[in-house]
C-alpha cells in the first residue's frame, strides 16, 4: 500500500524583498501626489473624530446651541448695520448733531486678527462677512475639541485641517470683499492689480524654472551676507569648519564654537554685518568657530546621527584643540544643531572628557514629550510616507520640510504674501533673513529617520535611551554651566519644551526667554527696536520651577540678550590674551581657503 503523497509548500511567487521595494514604491508615488501627506492620516483621524462626535449627543446639543446663537447675533448685526448703511444725508440733517444709533450688541467672537486690522472692516458689509468667518472659525474650533474617545493626535490633526481650509477662504482672501484692496483699486485705478499680475507670473516663471527667489539675486553670499572675514580650516565630507579672523588685539583665551543645525546654512548667525552674531562675538573679543555642514544629495543618503557626531561636532572639536591647544571650548548649539550638541556634551561627560567649558543652546529641544505644532506631522503613517519618498531619492527636499513650516504659519507665509504681492501689488521689503530663507537645504535619508523616531516618536535622548558609541547618555552627567535660550512665538521649538532641559539636568543652568519667533528671535542684534527678555539662572542643583511660574517671576530686560550671552560668556573665561594662529599647519589644519567656504555655496 502506498503512503500518501504530502503536499510540498508551493513556491512563493513574489519575494519578501520584492513586495517590500513595491510597497516602497508605491507609496513613494503617493507622496508625490499628496505632497508628502498622508492619505492614511488624514482618514483615520476624520473617521476618528467623525464617529465619536456621532456618538456624542450631549457634544451636538452645545454645537446646535452655539450656531444658533451665532446665526442670531449675525441676523441682528446685519439688520442694524444696513440700516445704518443706507441712512441719507436728508436724515442726517433732520437728525443735526444726534449721533446715529450704534448696533444694540457688539458681536463676542473675538477679532483681534491681523486680517482685519483694517477699520474699514467694521463698516457694512464688510463687517457682516468677517463676524460670519470668525464665527464658523470659533464654531469648528469646538467642533474640533473635547469630542469624548477621539485620540489626541487626531484631534488636532482635524482642528489644525479645519483652521487650513477655513483659511482659504476668508475674506480677507478676495479682491470684492477685502475692503483695503478695493480702496486701493479705486484709488490707483487698478495699477494695484497691473502689479500683482506681473508679481504672480515673475514667481509662476521661477518656480517652473526651479530658479532661486529674486531676493537671492540681491544678497551675494561672502559679499552682502555671511561676509564676516574668516579661513576654512577643517573639511571632510559632511562639514567645513570656518575660523575667524579676530578684530581686536586681545582675545579671550576661550574659543567659541558655533554648530549650527543642519537643516539650514550656517550664516542665520552672520547675515549682514549690523546684524551678525558671529561678527558681534569677534568684535567682543571672542576666536569664533562655526561649523558650515555639507548641502547632501544622494552620495551622502546613508549618513546618520553618529556621523554627523563624529564628523561633524567631535572633528571640529579635535581641530579647535589643535588650534587653540589646552583651553576649553564655549560650544553653541542652534535648533537642531544644539540637540546634536546636547547629546555630544552628555558622550563626553560620560567618557570624563572635559574639552568643553560651557554649553549654550538656541532653541533647541532636548525633551519632546511637548514639541509643539510640528508634531501634527510626525507619526508612524507619516514617516512610513516619508521613508518611502527618501529612498527614491536619498534625501529629504527641501520643499518637502518648507511645506510643513509654510502650514504653521500659514498666514504670514501664504495668504498675507498673496494679497499684499498678488492683489495690493505691494513687493516684500528686500531683507537678508528672507534671502537666508530662500537659501533651502537637504537632509540625508538616514539621519532624518533617525532623528524623527529618536527624538520626535520615541524621546530617547530625555528618556536615557540614546546611544552613541553603542552605550546610553543621558544629560544629568552634564556639570558645566548651560546657558539656554527660548522665543515666546517659536512654532519650530516651544520655549516651554526647551525649558524641558531644567528636568533633565542638575548643572548650573541661565535660562533665557525673548520676544519673536525662531530665527527673529535669536537674530536679535543690540539696538534692535521693540526687543526684550527674561532671565533666570538656576544654581547647580537649584530647585525647579513650573514654567508657567518662571515666566511670572522673570525680570524683563529691554533690549538685546546678547550683551548679556557676552557677559555670561565672560564672566566663565580665563584673562585677555593674544589671539592665537590662523588655522594649524602642523597640527594638521592647514588654512584652505577664505570664508564662507564651499558648502555654502552648494544648492
Amino acid at each position: 500500500m502506498r503512503s500518501p503523497k504530502i503536499p510540498t509548500r508551493p513556491q512563493a511567487i513574489v519575494s519578501e524583498q520584492a513586495a517590500r521595494l513595491l510597497d516602497q514604491k508605491f507609496q513613494a508615488s503617493v507622496a508625490k501626489l499628496t505632497g508628502s501627506q498622508s492619505p492614511a492620516l488624514n482618514t483615520m483621524a476624520f473617521f476618528d473624530w467623525a464617529i465619536h462626535l456621532l456618538v456624542s449627543p450631549g457634544k451636538q446639543l452645545v454645537l446646535a446651541q452655539l450656531a444658533q446663537q451665532h446665526l442670531q447675533q449675525l441676523q441682528s448685526l446685519a439688520i442694524e448695520s444696513a440700516a445704518l448703511g443706507m441712512e441719507t444725508g436728508m436724515s442726517k440733517a433732520l437728525r443735526g448733531n444726534q449721533p446715529s444709533p450704534e448696533p444694540s450688541e457688539p458681536i463676542p467672537v473675538p477679532i483681534s486678527d491681523r486680517r482685519f486690522k483694517d477699520p474699514a472692516w467694521s463698516q457694512f458689509p464688510f463687517n457682516v462677512m468677517q463676524q460670519a468667518y470668525l464665527m464658523q472659525e470659533k464654531w469648528w474650533q469646538e467642533a474640533t475639541r473635547d469630542v469624548r474617545g477621539v485620540d489626541p493626535h487626531h484631534s488636532e490633526w482635524v482642528s489644525f485641517a479645519a483652521h487650513q481650509w477655513l483659511s482659504m477662504f476668508s475674506p480677507s482672501n478676495f479682491m470684492w470683499s477685502n475692503p483695503t484692496v478695493l480702496k486701493r483699486t479705486m484709488q490707483e485705478s487698478g495699477a494695484n492689480l497691473q502689479r500683482g499680475v506681473r508679481n504672480l507670473l515673475e514667481d509662476t516663471q521661477r518656480q517652473l524654472a526651479h530658479s532661486p527667489p529674486a531676493i537671492s539675486e540681491e544678497f551675494q553670499i561672502g559679499k552682502d551676507i555671511a561676509a564676516t572675514p574668516g579661513k576654512v580650516v577643517f573639511r571632510n565630507n559632511l562639514m567645513e569648519l570656518i575660523q575667524y579672523t579676530p578684530t581686536t588685539k586681545q582675545v579671550r583665551p576661550e574659543p567659541v564654537l558655533i554648530v549650527p543645525a543642519w537643516i539650514m546654512k550656517y550664516y542665520i548667525l552672520d547675515l549682514s554685518p549690523h546684524n551678525s552674531m558671529i561678527k558681534y562675538l569677534v568684535d567682543q573679543g571672542h576666536t569664533v568657530f562655526a561649523i558650515s555642514w555639507k548641502n547632501p544629495g544622494l552620495a551622502e543618503h546613508n549618513l546618520g546621527m553618529e556621523d554627523y557626531l563624529e564628523r561633524g561636532l567631535f572633528a571640529a572639536i579635535d581641530a579647535i584643540n589643535a588650534i587653540v591647544p589646552d583651553k576649553k571650548i564655549h560650544a553653541t548649539g542652534y535648533c537642531l544643531g544644539g540637540t546634536l550638541l546636547s547629546i555630544g556634551a552628555a558622550a563626553m561627560a560620560r567618557d570624563d572628557d572635559d574639552r568643553l567649558a560651557s554649553m549654550t543652546l538656541f532653541a533647541a529641544q532636548t525633551d519632546f514629550s511637548e514639541p509643539g505644532e510640528l508634531a501634527l506631522f510626525i507619526d508612524e503613517s507619516q514617516l512610513n510616507l516619508l521613508e518611502a519618498q527618501m529612498a527614491e531619492t536619498g534625501y529629504l527636499d527641501s520643499n518637502q520640510m518648507a511645506a510643513a513650516f509654510v502650514w504653521l504659519r500659514s498666514f504670514d507665509l501664504v495668504w498675507s504674501r498673496m494679497v499684499n504681492e498678488y492683489l495690493l501689488g505691494d513687493r516684500a521689503r528686500s531683507m537678508d533673513l528672507m534671502a537666508w530663507n530662500a537659501d533651502s537645504t537637504r537632509m540625508p535619508a538616514r539621519m532624518h529617520t533617525d532623528y524623527l523616531r529618536q527624538m520626535f516618536l520615541h524621546n530617547d535622548l530625555a528618556r536615557g535611551k540614546y546611544l552613541v558609541g553603542g552605550r546610553p547618555v543621558v544629560l544629568n552627567d552634564l556639570k558645566l554651566p548651560i546657558y539656554v535660550v527660548g522665543t515666546e512665538s517659536d512654532h519650530v521649538a516651544p520655549w516651554k519644551s526647551v525649558y524641558k532641559i531644567h528636568l533633565l539636568s542638575d548643572a548650573e543652568i541661565t535660562f533665557v526667554l525673548t520676544n519673536s519667533g525662531h530665527n527673529a528671535g535669536i537674530v536679535s542684534e543690540p539696538g534692535h527696536a521693540r526687543r526684550h527678555f527674561r532671565e533666570v539662572t538656576r544654581e547647580h542643583n537649584g530647585k525647579y520651577m513650573a514654567a508657567d511660574e518662571w515666566a511670572q517671576n522673570a525680570p524683563v530686560t529691554e533690549g538685546s540678550w546678547w550683551l548679556s550671552w557676552d557677559k555670561w560668556l565672560n564672566a566663565r573665561s580665563g584673562e585677555p590674551t593674544a589671539p592665537p594662529a590662523m588655522g594649524a599647519a602642523k597640527g594638521g589644519y592647514p588654512v584652505l581657503e577664505d570664508a564662507p567656504g564651499l558648502y555654502v555655496l552648494e544648492r
